[in-house]
């Protein structure tokens, strides 16, 4: 970003309108830059046009993943580098870099920037907000620069010293959860390489947990003194990868076009990245298309629960799964509040859940509506597609591809959504009104 620009931000912000709209004008400017820059000659090979600039600069911004073309023979080295960038600009925050770059200029953060940033970081706090954006931006390169060294001995004795850049964009792409990858296969050359199966998952994991649990587990180190989000969001993390991993092995152990050609000792390795990679990351060691139904359900409700708040991570998060299993558990209790760690949960925090969860499978219910309108296609293939776009993950069955002008409309407009959209909802929802009337109290028969 330039000084002009940094000022531009600055005075932009100042303008009357809610943070969440300045929050989306904003996404939706880097998203447009970064289509003009991709549509460059130099940033590609043959013809790009300006629908397929904007998909990819969409899928970019919003950390997804989703492509229309083999990212590392259509794109140059140059365009790579606009993607990476883009990737880590909307991965970590916009706002994030504008307040950090506003500040070692000596320009003053003022309440409207922080107002915005507490949006883009999901907080309900304006304390601390800016120390949060350093910790933020330092953890973050700190992962990825041990990320890209630890993957340079794979790619490099393979693409010499090409290889130095194939590891640092697989490292920036994993840890924001974005799933670009520079082979038109992912990572499914290397389905059983440990370096690859344990550094790319782990770049994503720690970027799918929130920046807030890392900076919790670094300051108390001690289980019992973490905070509740940084207990649920742990506990949460660890009972989805073990049951994707064990789930995905069991149901797709004998598939031919999956795990079933494999040795044993690949097959763990697959399932295993299988069963992390929905968490939002997007990369695949295996054909994703030729998996089973169930296999294929399984892995569209991982893309669904997603990773953490405050993190690179789409979906509707762990921490909210958590709370709606814990209200359910209380409901069949009749229990009124609800209980975990030793900690209390009141209304609002279940009401916030729960109408974020109502609000995101309609969005991805009516995505899947329209966009079969006017795909014939196989449904499950498209419905997968939709919610990885939602999800911001980037997994795809070979539909996105297949898709005519309007479907990949769609598919942006989900991505858009799935990224900037809880935002946007989280910041009406904490807005409070006291109600002027109140009414008697009705009755109304569930269930």
């Amino acid at each position: 970003m330039t000084v002009w620009t940094l000022n531009l931000v600055k005075r932009f912000t100042k303008v009357q309108l809610p943070p969440p709209a300045v929050l989306v004008i904003f996404y939706i400017a880097f998203i447009i830059i970064g289509a003009i820059l991709l549509r460059l000659p130099i940033s590609h090979y043959g013809d790009i046009g300006l629908g397929d600039a904007l998909f990819t600069s969409t899928s970019a911004v919003t950390v997804t993943g989703l492509v229309l073309a083999d990212t590392g023979a259509v794109f140059t080295g140059f365009g790579q580098a606009v993607i990476a960038t883009l990737i880590q600009l909307g991965g970590l925050g916009l706002m994030t870099f504008a307040v950090l770059l506003l500040g070692a200029l000596g320009i003053p953060v003022g309440m409207p920037q922080r107002l915005i940033l507490r949006e883009d970081l999901n907080q309900t706090s304006l304390s601390n907000l800016t120390y949060l954006a350093r910790i933020i931006f330092v953890v973050a390169l700190m992962c990825e620069a041990c990320g890209a060294a630890l993957l340079a001995f794979v790619f490099v004795p393979e693409f010499g010293w090409a290889g130095i850049w194939q590891a640092i964009f697989h490292s920036v792409s994993a840890f924001n959860n974005a799933g670009f990858a520079l082979h038109a296969d992912s990572l499914s050359q290397w389905v059983g390489n440990p370096i690859i199966n344990i550094v790319i998952p782990a770049l994503f994991i720690l970027g799918g947990l929130g920046f807030i649990v890392m900076g919790d587990i670094y300051q108390k180190r001690q289980w019992r003194t973490l905070t509740l989000h940084s207990k649920l969001m742990l506990l949460g993390t660890a009972v989805l990868i073990v049951w994707g991993s064990v789930m995905f092995g069991l149901l797709e152990w004998s598939n031919p076009e999956t795990l079933g050609q494999l040795s044993t000792s690949d097959k763990l390795w697959a399932s295993w990245f299988q069963g992390v990679t929905p968490r939002t990351a997007g990369f695949n060691t295996i054909h994703t298309g030729g998996m089973h139904d169930s296999a294929t359900m399984l892995t569209m409700t991982l893309m669904l629960v997603g990773g953490g708040s405050t993190s690179t991570a789409g979906g509707i998060k762990v921490t909210t799964l958590c709370v709606l299993l814990l209200a359910t558990t209380a409901f069949f209790r009749r229990r009124t509040t609800l209980n975990a760690f030793g900690r209390s949960l009141g209304v609002n925090e279940v009401m916030k859940v729960l109408a974020l969860t109502t609000i995101s499978m309609l969005l991805v219910l009516t995505g899947i509506f329209v966009a079969s309108i006017h795909h014939d296609g196989e449904f499950i293939d498209l419905a997968f597609e939709v919610t990885s776009a939602f999800g911001t993950v980037g997994l795809s069955r070979g539909t996105t591809a297949e898709l005519d002008g309007i479907g990949r409309s769609i598919i942006m407009v989900m991505m858009f959504i799935g990224r900037v959209g809880p935002l946007t909802i989280g910041f009406f929802l904490a807005s409070r009104s006291v109600p002027r009337v109140k009414y008697p109290a009705g009755q109304v028969y569930l269930g």
